[in-house]
């Protein structure tokens, strides 16, 4: 068999419930992926390592959790330095090593290095930052990350600077500033003529087709980052109250006929059995899609879990995945596995047949035999995190999150909301208790103990994977954490 190709699809703050094969109660049709589905395999207990964007972005490229980068919480903005280290490799450096021609299109979101004056700060909120040569190469971008060919933004489309980059350069100057409000919100910056943010999602999608259609004798692996349906919240006006729920429902749909266009150019190519395409999302749902909205119009984008975007809890990082490859993997399948988008660069070395060095993918476990259904689970655990830096881990059906609360957005929410009456540490039993309500830890000290010392163990050695330890970035994880301490 012919190296396949790969494309890897990641929505932009989707949820779960989001596709409406994955919920029942879904009041629109997500077609396109509910054909992925028909054709390939759904996962069901699929986690992104980071309940927020650019950490999760991080460890689908290096097979890396996050949090052992110098990034403990939060996330970059469209000025921010790399996060990727220059010795750090990438799934896109060992691709093209393997003979592929590799492109990143869509949203970068992990930092990269512009030329920056004297006079350069980098501003609170993700603001307008001045000091920018916009006429000078950009330096630790994809290109500097294994990716051949780049074509997109430096951060969210909510985040200046609004133009577009090709490879290690902006196509056209910032000559104006604009801003949007409510779901259409976007910070006041600077923007290059041409930029309109209403056309980005499909005009980066036209990239994606050409890449297909331009590299046809040559195997490909394409990231395709989608900007959407993080805000501004911009469906097409063809989309335009067409999911009988609100703009953000709209704007599903538009993600969902990408997909559509994407597929279909494959097939169009004589690609599609050959290529595997992976659909899936860095985080859950956002607050700004307005969930009460949502809820009266019968759509709940986290489906049966609690919380959103931003959170430790279930709503904030288990997210869709659809994986199609008709040469491999059977049509309509389901796993229940519980894999995480670090799995990436393990799963591709599998699939290429080769090894991974030891600094290398540390947080990364190959999917190929869930793939075949030659096994029903691969990991031993998973690791998650919450926007403040909160962790939690997953062992089977349990789940110890140790903050008092949501460590993120929802109630309660650590710095708004009251949490000094609460238990320090949470533990769930999400076979019995999906929707995290009840706090088991004062019945199950046992569950407690041991899995606080396999988060430590996971913590100290610097990988979750077999191999020799390795080393974390910058500070240590466990600084502000109380649970690291003998108590």
């Amino acid at each position: 068999m012919n190296k396949p190709n790969i494309i890897y699809i990641l929505a932009d703050d989707m949820g779960y419930g989001d596709v409406s094969r994955n919920n029942e109660k879904c009041p629109f049709s997500t077609q396109n992926l509910d054909e992925m589905c028909d054709k390939g395999m759904r996962f069901t207990d699929a986690h992104a390592s980071s309940a927020v964007c650019t950490p999760s972005r991080y460890s689908i490229l290096t097979g890396r959790y996050n949090w052992r980068s110098t990034l403990k919480s939060y996330v970059l903005g469209g000025f921010s330095e790399p996060l990727i280290s220059k010795n750090r490799r990438t799934v896109a450096d060992f691709l093209h090593n393997e003979g592929y021609r590799t492109s990143c299109i869509g949203k970068w979101h992990i930092g990269m290095s512009f030329f920056k004056n004297s006079d350069f700060k980098e501003e609170p909120d993700f603001g307008a930052c001045q000091g920018i040569d916009y006429t000078k190469p950009i330096a630790n971008g994809p290109i500097s990350c294994g990716f051949d060919y780049y074509y997109g933004i430096s951060g969210s489309l909510d985040m200046p600077p609004y133009a577009y980059i090709e490879n290690d350069g902006f196509t056209a100057i910032p000559d104006h500033e604009t801003s949007g409000n409510g779901k259409k919100f976007w910070r006041k910056g600077p923007t290059a003529p041409g930029f309109v943010h209403e056309e980005v999602l499909d005009h980066l999608t036209d990239k994606v087709i050409n890449e297909i259609e331009s590299n046809k004798d040559i195997p490909f692996f394409i990231y395709f980052a989608m900007p959407s349906p993080h805000t501004p919240i911009l469906p097409a006006p063809r989309f335009q109250g067409k999911s009988g729920t609100n703009e953000y429902g709209d704007f599903i749909l538009h993600c969902d006929d990408v997909v559509g266009r994407i597929n279909s150019s494959l097939g169009n190519s004589g690609l599609l059995d050959n290529t595997i395409v992976i659909f899936t999302s860095d985080n859950g749902c956002s607050p700004m899609a307005d969930f009460a909205e949502l809820k009266a119009r019968g759509h709940n984008p986290s489906y049966v879990f609690r919380g959103t975007k931003s959170d430790i809890y279930e709503g904030g990082h288990r997210i869709p995945l659809i994986v199609q490859w008709p040469e491999v993997i059977r049509p309509a399948s389901k796993s229940d596995a519980t894999i995480c988008l670090s799995d990436l660069l393990a799963t591709v070395a599998d699939i290429e047949g080769f090894s991974l060095p030891d600094d290398a993918g540390e947080d990364s476990v190959s999917n190929l035999p869930l793939w075949k259904e030659e096994a029903t689970q691969v990991r031993q655990d998973i690791v998650h995190q919450s926007i403040d830096g909160s962790l939690s881990i997953r062992k089977g059906d349990w789940k110890l999150e140790m903050c008092p609360g949501s460590g993120g957005w929802s109630y309660p929410s650590p710095g708004k909301d009251d949490t000094s009456k609460m238990p320090s540490f949470q533990l769930y039993d999400l076979k019995n208790d999906i929707g995290e309500t009840t706090n088991v830890i004062e019945d199950h000290m046992d569950v407690f103990v041991k899995l606080k010392a396999i988060l430590k163990k996971r913590v100290l050695e610097g990988r979750s994977t077999p191999g020799k330890p390795q080393p974390n970035e910058g500070d240590v994880i466990w600084d502000t954490v109380r649970w690291m301490e003998d108590f």
